[in-house]
């Protein structure tokens, strides 16, 4: 996998290779981070997403697969009012598919 850097120097925000333009909507948090990041390392802010997504990606693809915790990790706690030991004690079962 070929990995494409933003030349250094004078040419900066000159890219190598070809490349394809996506558009990407982000909340403003982020992107203002994205902002002040860019900055602190002088890099654009194009490679510091095209840094971001091979690492993430990277490390995906040398895990196992994913979990379905993992998958749904966001979700984990979101219900309030749910007794403490739901998971764990089979009385919630009780006429579970009949």
């Amino acid at each position: 996998m070929e990995l494409l850097r933003v030349l250094p120097g004078g040419a900066v925000r000159i890219t190598v290779g070809n490349m394809q333009t996506i558009s990407l909507k982000l909340p403003d948090e982020l992107l203002a981070r994205l902002a002040s990041e860019s900055r602190a390392r002088r890099v654009t802010k194009s490679a510091l997403v095209r840094e971001s997504l091979e690492k993430a990606l990277c490390e995906r693809s040398h895990g196992d697969a994913a979990s379905c915790y993992e998958l749904a990790k966001d979700l984990a706690g979101a219900l309030k009012g749910l007794p403490k030991d739901l998971v764990e004690n089979p009385k919630y079962m009780d006429g579970f598919g009949q």
